[in-house]
């Protein structure tokens, strides 16, 4: 089976076209500026040099038909027909309560994610773009939907649930839903494997440290709790974004500054975080190489970085009584080896030993970082999103050819 995955943005569309027998990458890219006469579609054959053009897409539908048409041209192709696709996976932001799970398109499914449009007005839109783009172009071909909340739906009610009148819960879930749910539950499967222990029988925090960033509690194999909110601005500083900060700052700063609540808002989530500390950059590399030549302003965004995700591992190890694993996965978490060390020097009541020459490793794959006498075990996990969203829709649309070939025969 072949599945190709999208992730639909307002003005991009970012895709894997996956041959799920080896569950191997055939070919990516992505459509960028959707709506202008000079959108730019960059697509890679898998061990082929990338290809760039730049023509006028004017909506996602027409940005669909040319990520198609670049898969099945005879140069930069690899199938030699869109019959071939057997299947779509997209990525959705926002599940709402609605969707605990994976779930294939359907009239209603369309309908609940309408509903959902104003708990995620930049993302599920667009993700409804996408969807009906596919449905244009790819009429008969089954399309799930992989929502980043879904994971988190197994938190209990006195982790999700804010302490403001319920009524605004019941009248509009207003709530904790928590993101980044697909990269928390691959890395957590994946980190239990390379352990050869079962994830239900492990108390760990997974930190997904990228541009946005959040720490999940991961106990029995189930997420209990999570540092993102009702939107992804909620927890740890992050990239541009705030992060954790006294409700009462937004009314005071937009009286003080005469701000309308978009004004606010823009600041919270586009111009605060390592960009508005630093004065610099976003971008954790460049923070920590200015912060190694001595810019004081760098220093002090990275130790506030640090400082929060290192105090959310602690919150966590206590929601848990415990903790065991310790998983660092996306950009940062990845990379950066001295945020890892930053972060887990801070750590060593709870058993937390790093190896220094482990943690300094410029490797790609799944490895642990902590020394041998870590009560805690250390991991560096590669995110695959991605990859994940191709396995539920493997998993659902296999389901679904099941069910339809016991109904022809009951029927026959």
């Amino acid at each position: 089976m072949k599945v190709l995955v999208i992730n639909a943005g307002s003005s991009s569309l970012k895709y894997q076209l996956y041959d799920m027998t080896n569950e191997k990458v055939l070919a990516n890219g992505r459509v960028e500026r959707i709506g202008m006469d000079s959108s730019i579609v960059t697509h890679e054959k898998v061990g082929k040099t990338e290809v760039r053009s730049v023509s006028e897409i004017l909506e996602h539908t027409m940005a669909v038909r040319r990520v198609l048409d670049m898969l099945v041209n005879p140069k930069t192709g690899v199938i030699e027909s869109i019959s071939e696709i057997d299947a779509v996976g997209h990525r959705v932001v926002h599940g709402g309560e609605a969707f605990k799970q994976s779930v294939l398109v359907t009239p209603e499914v369309k309908l609940e994610i309408r509903k959902l449009f104003d708990l995620a007005p930049l993302h599920n839109p667009a993700h409804m773009m996408g969807i009906t783009a596919v449905e244009a172009n790819l009429p008969d071909v089954p399309q799930v939907l992989v929502f980043d909340t879904a994971f988190h739906q197994t938190m209990p009610r006195e982790a999700y649930l804010y302490a403001i009148p319920m009524v605004l819960y019941r009248r509009h879930k207003v709530r904790r839903y928590g993101f980044h749910g697909t990269s928390h539950a691959y890395v957590s499967e994946q980190a239990a494997a390379f352990l050869k222990q079962p994830l239900e029988t492990l108390k760990m925090v997974s930190c997904h440290i990228g541009n946005g960033a959040s720490c999940t509690a991961i106990k029995d194999g189930q997420s209990i709790d999570t540092s993102m909110g009702m939107t992804p601005l909620e927890g740890l500083m992050m990239g541009t974004r705030s992060g954790d900060l006294d409700p009462a700052v937004v009314p005071f700063v937009m009286n003080k500054e005469d701000l309308s609540v978009s004004e606010v808002n823009s600041m919270l989530n586009k111009h605060s975080g390592l960009q508005a500390i630093s004065g610099l950059s976003s971008d954790m590399r460049e923070i920590t190489e200015a912060m190694s030549e001595g810019d004081k302003n760098a220093k002090l965004a990275f130790d506030m970085y640090a400082y929060r995700v290192r105090k959310y591992i602690g919150a966590y190890a206590a929601a848990m009584n415990g903790i065991d694993t310790l998983v660092f996965t996306a950009g940062v978490g990845e990379n950066s080896s001295v945020l890892r060390k930053a972060v887990c020097d801070g750590l060593t009541f709870l058993g937390i030993e790093l190896d220094e020459a482990r943690n300094n490793e410029r490797r790609k794959d799944t490895r642990i970082i902590s020394a041998d006498s870590s009560r805690v075990k250390v991991l560096v996990v590669p995110t695959n999103e991605e990859l994940l969203i191709a396995r539920d829709t493997y998993s659902i649309v296999k389901q679904q050819q099941k069910r339809q070939a016991s109904t022809s025969q009951s029927e026959s």
